[in-house]
């Protein structure tokens, strides 16, 4: 019913499409967002561009559409420091960063548009034992059926072939969900803080 497969430039719509309707703590955020598109311009469309042989896609064989991605960099340093050169400096000339606007007062799309500017550097004790990082999303019709780890197993093969010790992922504290799916494969928290929770594998 499902394929896995690399992706393609030509999945960029789709993952942004996706990332949307999973970008709150796993549930549809089209109602949250005045432009669809910002979400996955920072959490699907860099690593697309910028670290393709780490991104996979679960397509559905009759339809063909992509219902699911995993997508990573192996080297989160080195990926920040890309994306610093490469990815935000067009976007910042699209969106405005919200400085003027208290923290408390901006909207959805306004909180993004301050990570575009401000985008965070994981720390550096985070990084030793986990260099690398990840995303992974799936559509409520691809969920189940072992179809999540599959593609978390895919990509972690691809970062152990690549030599890589360790990856990260940051999941929201109130999806409980996703905690328990990545505990279940392994991941154990490394840290904690207001609203948000980072797990850590060795590979």
């Amino acid at each position: 019913m499902f394929t896995l497969r690399p992706a393609r430039d030509t999945d960029r719509a789709a993952l942004y499409r996706i990332c949307l309707e999973t970008g709150a703590s796993g549930e549809d955020a089209t109602h949250l967002y005045a432009d669809p598109l910002i979400l996955g311009h920072v959490y699907a469309g860099p690593y697309l561009t910028h670290a393709p042989q780490f991104a996979f896609v679960l397509e559905h064989q009759d339809s063909g559409d992509v219902m699911g991605y995993v997508l990573g960099a192996p080297d989160t340093a080195a990926f920040e420091t890309t994306l610093e050169r490469e990815w935000w400096p067009a976007l910042r000339g699209v969106y405005p960063d919200p400085l003027d606007v208290p923290r408390a007062d901006r909207t959805p799309d306004q909180r993004i548009a301050h990570l575009i500017h401000h985008p965070p550097r994981a720390p550096q004790d985070i990084l030793d034992p986990y260099p690398a990082h990840l995303h992974i999303d799936l559509l409520p019709g691809a969920q189940g059926g072992g179809r999540g780890r599959a593609l978390m197993t895919t990509l972690l093969d691809a970062l152990r072939a690549a030599g890589v010790p360790g990856v990260h992922l940051g999941v929201g504290e109130s999806n409980v969900r996703a905690q328990g799916f990545y505990r279940h494969l392994g991941f154990q928290e490394v840290r904690r803080a207001p609203g948000a929770v980072t797990f850590g594998l060795p590979l």
